[in-house]
């Protein structure tokens, strides 16, 4: 028999691996629905679904290796960064899926919220919450949407070699900002922004990446303390708010 690994597991939704084969429980089938009809709609290589009995949806591994992990250094070439952003590219490029992401006013309203938490608790220094709330103003600009994957981060893109194979965890995917997208790739990998960017072939605003990267992890820290994960690991989201000052 093969061995089952628990990839991830909180209050949400788990995912186990069993062979080449991944299995995510989700107790809301609604963030199923919407990732399984995000990989049917995305341009570029996703699992394919071999079976859905609800709340199991059964996917197949992706070729190649994750392009990184955060709080941890990337092993992947800048050849794979760049195609990284390639794919990216392609993505945004897709057209736009029918359901609608967060609006700016949600956004702006939940982020408020996490700062005001931040603050009151003192899990983090006022001045290191106030300081990286303004950087993250320049993301709350309106944007065009694209079809944006939503939690693009390194674990979610497979690699093999310098090529792109493939993009996992499609359940947050929705009409967006593109710089979200390229921001929540390059968190913690900010050394590698420069292929991602060469990879995805436009114009983009370098201040808006970095207010995405405040934004982000602002908005993440609960969440994650909530969930068992640990935010001031060296290199992940605590690390990234200091790194603005």
């Amino acid at each position: 028999m093969e061995e089952v690994a628990v990839v991830v597991a909180h209050h949400d939704c788990a995912t186990l691996r069993v062979g080449d084969v991944f299995l995510k429980v989700d107790a809301d089938q609604t963030r199923t629905d919407v990732e399984v009809e995000a990989m049917a709609r995305a341009p570029i290589p996703t699992p394919r679904v071999l079976w859905r009995k609800p709340p199991v949806l059964a996917l197949a591994a992706l070729p190649g290796t994750a392009l990184g992990r955060l709080g941890e250094p990337s092993t992947a070439s800048s050849a794979a960064w760049v195609a990284a952003g390639a794919a990216v590219r392609k993505l945004h490029d897709a057209p736009l899926p029918p359901w609608p992401g967060r609006s700016r006013d949600e956004i702006t309203s939940h982020l408020d919220h996490e700062c005001e938490w931040l603050i009151t608790t003192g899990v983090l220094p006022s001045e290191l919450v106030t300081r990286n709330r303004q950087v993250a103003e320049a993301a709350l600009r309106p944007w065009t949407p694209v079809f944006t994957h939503g939690d693009l981060q390194t674990s979610h893109v497979f690699v093999d070699g310098d090529e792109a194979t493939g993009v996992i965890d499609w359940s947050e995917a929705a009409q967006g900002d593109a710089l979200f997208d390229l921001a929540t790739l390059t968190l913690g990998h900010q050394e590698h922004l420069g292929d991602v960017v060469a990879g995805y072939g436009a114009d983009v605003d370098l201040d808006v990446i970095r207010a995405w990267w405040s934004l982000r992890s602002l908005r993440a820290v609960r969440w994650l303390i909530e969930h068992g994960f640990d935010p001031s690991a060296p290199g992940c989201e605590i690390d990234v708010l200091r790194s603005q000052l």
